[in-house]
């Protein structure tokens, strides 16, 4: 029925019947929608190890130093911007076709810089590879969304942060690898997408359009929007908590180095094994939210509270253990809270409106991702020092943890009331 509410994740636990498959043709498609998450996290880390090249040579150019970083955050800025519009498209046109054409895309958008001379049309492909990064990271979102529902959603939901963790890791090694041969030839890696597109192509199904005979639906998995009224009010507050919920989730990948640094701790190895620490909390904390069996809303206050903790001993540690510990307390709750916040999202989404449903938060994770260094800076300048920023993020974590526990509790004690007509 156009507009009702899709089953909540414990509610069901298997794929539609036309969609379920096994062996290699389900491993293939779960291999490809987990490699084409990972697509905009390399955009993200990728050339980092190279940025310093870069600044060297455009050093004549004026506002480099400002210029070359923008290089590296502009695909986050346009893909929080326009995930919005990549859910419109999705819905209205399908989301197989736009994931198979935004990854052909990214290819000739992020390989751009190795014949592009010009720093601003450099700055400029990659704000198109962040246009391609919008389309690619909502469709893979929405597919999982519809080939899976139930336990297997959950599951591949939290997989998808898992591949996400780590590959961060594995490209900033790739890029300083490659970069080691010139600043240019880590942009060559930008080309795997063409290898990705033709398999998505072939191997990934259109999904089921739920009710053949429903108006407003479109075959081959696009949806016509048409006069439907979207659910802004029931997936406003995830959204907005997911905002938030990005700047708890990237604190400490982005701030891990200064803090030690805060703390004397100059080596780069040490620094390496400390953020690699607390990235493998992060996966651990996706794969222990994949193996429980509670609703995700129920489970969001003690994810929170869980990050506050970590963030907490990150503020009074004296000493570079007790700040590795305090992370990976704060990375374990981390990789619980994102797939805790997609999950939720997901359930609340009609197959109609789940593309735009899942580009809003998409967008909104990004805008949060892009926010958090300037909303760490605006505290450090407030209180003095970095490590009282993240303790003033722990603090905000934990008044959001207690206030969503109060809201479900109350709304416990609603569904619980007896009725006028019954005895109480």
């Amino acid at each position: 029925m156009p507009g009702s509410v899709p089953p909540s994740p414990a509610a069901v636990d298997d794929a539609p019947p036309s969609l379920a498959v096994s062996g290699p043709a389900h491993l293939l498609r779960v291999t490809l929608l987990m490699a084409g998450s990972c697509l905009p996290i390399l955009g993200a880390v990728l050339i980092a190890p190279v940025l310093p090249r870069m600044q060297d040579h455009f050093a004549s150019v004026p506002g480099a130093e400002a210029l070359v970083p923008l290089a590296l955050t502009v695909p986050a800025l346009s893909l929080a911007l326009l995930a919005p519009f990549a859910g419109v498209i999705v819905d209205r046109l399908g989301r197989k076709r736009l994931l198979v054409v935004a990854t052909l895309l990214y290819a000739v958008f992020g390989t751009a810089p190795l014949w592009l001379s010009s720093l601003g049309a450099i700055i400029a492909s990659r704000a198109l590879v962040g246009v391609a990064e919008a389309a690619i990271m909502t469709c893979c979102t929405t597919l999982i969304g519809d080939y899976y529902t139930g336990r297997r959603r959950v599951r591949y939901l939290a997989l998808q942060t898992m591949c996400a963790s780590a590959s961060a890791t594995v490209f900033f090694v790739l890029g300083g690898a490659a970069g080691s041969a010139g600043w240019r030839v880590p942009f060559w890696v930008y080309a795997v997408s063409l290898v990705l597109a033709p398999l998505m192509a072939t191997a990934l199904p259109g999904p089921a359009v739920p009710g053949a005979a429903v108006p407003g639906t479109v075959a081959g998995g696009g949806a016509a929007v048409g006069r439907r009224a979207f659910p802004w009010r029931r997936l406003g507050g995830i959204c907005a908590l997911t905002f938030f919920g990005a700047m708890v989730f990237y604190t400490v990948p982005v701030e891990m180095s200064y803090l030690l640094d805060d703390l004397g701790v100059t080596s780069s190895a040490v620094i390496g094994l400390a953020t690699a620490v607390a990235s493998a909390a992060t996966v651990g904390g996706a794969v222990t939210f994949a193996r429980l069996r509670r609703a995700p809303d129920r489970m969001l206050p003690a994810v929170l509270a869980v990050c506050a903790a970590g963030f907490g001993l990150m503020f009074l540690a004296g000493s570079a253990p007790l700040l590795v510990v305090g992370a990976v307390v704060n990375c374990v709750g981390t990789g619980m809270l994102l797939p805790a916040l997609l999950t939720g999202a997901m359930s609340r989404l009609a197959f109609e409106d789940r593309g735009r449903g899942t580009g809003l938060w998409t967008a909104a994770f990004f805008g949060g991702e892009f926010v958090c260094p300037l909303v760490l800076l605006g505290g450090e300048a407030a209180v003095g020092s970095l490590a009282g920023a993240v303790g003033l993020l722990g603090l905000a974590s934990a008044l959001v943890a207690a206030g969503l526990f109060a809201v479900r509790r109350r709304a416990e004690a609603v569904d619980t009331r007896p009725s006028p007509e019954q005895p109480a």
